[in-house]
């Protein structure tokens, strides 16, 4: 491991890394800062860039799009209590407050340092505890990691969505657009209706584009796009600049929620929403006096900035030992790291070793270039939520064509149309499409995974599953138990209810 660690070093010098992840940094702190476009679209329709890229320039790119959406979400959150991406919602319960009191520019800066800090500091413990988590998963067989992506895919499902049902629905319909095309194992068609083009299995950039762009698209043409938010946005009394004596009164903070969200980050499912509002909370609750918090506080800022970044890194782990993702970012990512020829697994530190190192300090370093672009381009950005919605529906969706057309197949461009519609009537009846296009990207390794348990049961699953693979046991028993608990639970919780009434 220290020898691939080094030798990661040597692929790190060289100039057009760091542009690229730059120019991602960049388009995702614009499109972050604007409410109504997501990071996770532009993640999706910029996918189709970063295949044709060698792997070095295209994942960092990537990278570089999520990290700098994050961030960006906080600027319109702050100057105007309207967050641009979910992860910064309880920014705006004390960011517009500090604006009406003149100190918006203090604000932004603080959510910049703080998103830096935490972001870094999880990205550097990701770097260091990978290795020897891949080492630690390389001991279990395939029961354990099936009984595991089965227990995280439960997990994502229910804390996706309000409806534990809907998230079931929505993960199982991923799963079996996963299963359409040919079947690995025996080399059998399944579920293709004679249709050629499906052979092969839907391809994961226009099942992207069509889960992600288009629905966002149909929505803004619903509602006229008429525009963000305010045009009358007066930026020159934001106030002054942060000064070290206030940034140094958050440091605990930022140090507290930079634990909170680098653990909720190595969990699947919960992601940055989940660890801002927990990180506000911790604050609020650490803090001498709290009822400042809602009024007006720069720690208000600082925990929920601090925790969302650090779920960033950690969310890798994960990823790259299980080859889980935690959510619809690291599902791209996921694809993206497939595309380039690396499939994630705990195999891939000993086949890929200094390529995988080599990425993980590129995404430290980027924090230097994070801090560094947020500060000089503040401003420019802040301007972002100004700009009408209906100046950039044609090129979204000019984006998505372009996208779908990328991989050569013209089928590529209907399949998106169609899973775009039925992703938009999905979301007219509030499902989350989060356990849906995870489930996708998981369902060749389920099935993977399964058949070599199967192999290794002999005919004597359940036996082998639950008596002779304890841990496997210990997580499919605790996917049941926590399904039961989804579905059953409201309704015990109402018949409890109806008897105390």
């Amino acid at each position: 491991m220290l020898d691939a660690f080094f030798q990661g070093f040597t692929l790190l010098l060289r100039w057009d890394t760091y542009l690229y992840i730059s120019a991602g940094l960049v388009v995702g702190m614009f499109v972050g800062a604007m409410p109504g476009l997501t990071t996770i679209l532009a993640m999706s329709v910029l996918l189709p860039v970063s295949f044709k890229l060698e792997p070095m320039l295209g994942i960092p790119f990537l990278v570089g799009v999520y990290k700098g959406g994050i961030y960006g979400g906080s600027i319109s959150a702050i100057l105007v209590g309207i967050p641009g991406t979910g992860a910064s919602i309880a920014t705006t319960f004390d960011g517009p407050a500090l604006t009406r009191k003149g100190k918006g520019r203090k604000a932004l800066e603080m959510a910049l340092y703080s998103s830096t800090i935490g972001d870094t500091l999880s990205d550097i413990f990701t770097l260091v505890a990978i290795g020897p988590i891949a080492i630690v998963v390389l001991l279990v067989g395939p029961p354990e990691v099936f009984a595991v992506i089965i227990f995280s895919l439960v997990l994502i499902a229910s804390v996706s969505s309000e409806s534990g049902l809907k998230g079931a629905i929505a993960a199982f319909l991923g799963m079996g657009l996963g299963f359409i095309g040919t079947d690995a194992t025996t080399g059998a068609t399944r579920m293709t209706f004679d249709i050629e083009a499906l052979s092969g299995g839907i391809p994961l950039i226009p099942l992207a584009i069509g889960v992600f762009a288009i629905p966002e698209v149909l929505g803004a043409v619903e509602s006229r796009a008429v525009g963000f938010i305010s045009e009358h946005i007066d930026l020159s009394k934001t106030g002054e600049r942060l000064r070290w004596s206030e940034f140094k009164k958050s440091i605990r903070t930022i140090l507290r929620s930079t634990v909170i969200g680098t653990s909720i980050g190595m969990v699947p499912g919960v992601g940055q929403v989940v660890a801002a509002f927990i990180g506000y909370s911790a604050a609020k609750r650490a803090s001498d006096h709290p009822e400042t918090f809602g009024k007006g506080e720069l720690d208000g800022i600082a925990g929920p900035e601090a925790a969302n970044n650090a779920v960033n890194g950690p969310t890798l782990v994960p990823l790259l030992t299980l080859g889980i993702p935690g959510d619809n970012v690291t599902a791209i990512l996921l694809g993206a790291f497939v595309a380039h020829g690396m499939r994630p697994g705990p195999q891939i530190f000993q086949e890929q070793g200094p390529l995988m190192y080599a990425l993980l300090i590129t995404i430290v370093l980027a924090n230097i270039l994070f801090v560094f672009l947020g500060y000089i381009l503040l401003k420019p950005f802040a301007r972002a939520i100004q700009f009408k919605k209906a100046y950039l529906i044609p090129v979204i969706l000019s984006l998505a064509f372009v996208g779908a057309l990328s991989t050569g197949a013209d089928s590529d461009v209907i399949i998106m149309v169609i899973i775009g519609a039925c992703s938009y009537i999905l979301k007219k009846f509030q499902f989350d499409l989060a356990p849906l296009i995870i489930a996708f990207v998981l369902a060749e390794p389920i099935e993977y995974r399964l058949s070599q348990t199967i192999l290794y049961a002999d005919g004597t699953l359940f036996h082998y599953l639950f008596v002779q693979r304890p841990v496997a046991s210990v997580f499919l028993s605790a996917a049941i138990i926590w399904s039961l608990y989804m579905f059953i639970g409201p309704w015990i919780r109402r018949r409890l209810k109806q008897r105390l009434a």
